[in-house]
């Protein structure tokens, strides 16, 4: 079986300016940190002689793989984003970067999402792709506006209450 695997499927371009910088502080880090760790710590575990049966040698040798996939993956990907600073000229309805709290129509729970882009997503800050099914779904609401999104569950219905934008 070779290495070939398919293509990911594409992915808005579009990050916000923190996400950019988290981004840039990762690539950096990874090729000026961790990759020289992680290259001194393979050339010393390779000089322990019979690699078939050096752990620690083959250890090494994916970390060091996996290194470099995401460091292939950020240099690629950083220039091709669009940085997103402004605001909409309509701050009363849904685009990137908007703050929305919105109201399950049938159990009534609220929850509050930031719309950002696919590469800084973070469900415990309550971050969700501007790819996703929900954002798509709520893309130009304004408060008071009901929706529909198909989720994994089936399709629902929310409402939104609530839409900021932080300055």
């Amino acid at each position: 079986m070779g290495r070939w695997r398919p293509p990911a499927e594409g992915s808005t371009a579009l990050i916000t300016r923190e996400g950019h910088a988290r981004l840039k502080a990762e690539l950096d880090d990874l090729w000026r940190v961790k990759r020289p760790e992680v290259v001194k710590a393979l050339a010393a575990a390779a000089a322990e002689g019979d690699r078939s049966e050096n752990a620690e040698y083959t250890y090494r040798k994916k970390q060091l793989g996996e290194i470099d996939r995401r460091v292939r993956y950020l240099s690629k990907r950083i220039p091709a984003l669009r940085v997103i600073e402004e605001s909409p000229s309509d701050p009363e309805a849904v685009f990137f970067g908007a703050h929305v709290e919105v109201e399950h129509v049938t159990s009534g729970e609220c929850h509050r999402y930031r719309i950002v882009g696919p590469d800084e997503t973070d469900a415990k800050l309550g971050w969700i792709s501007i790819d996703s099914p929900l954002a798509r779904a709520m893309l130009k609401k304004r408060v008071d506006d009901e929706f529909e999104a198909v989720l994994p569950a089936g399709p629902q219905r929310f409402a939104i209450v609530d839409v900021t934008y932080a300055g």
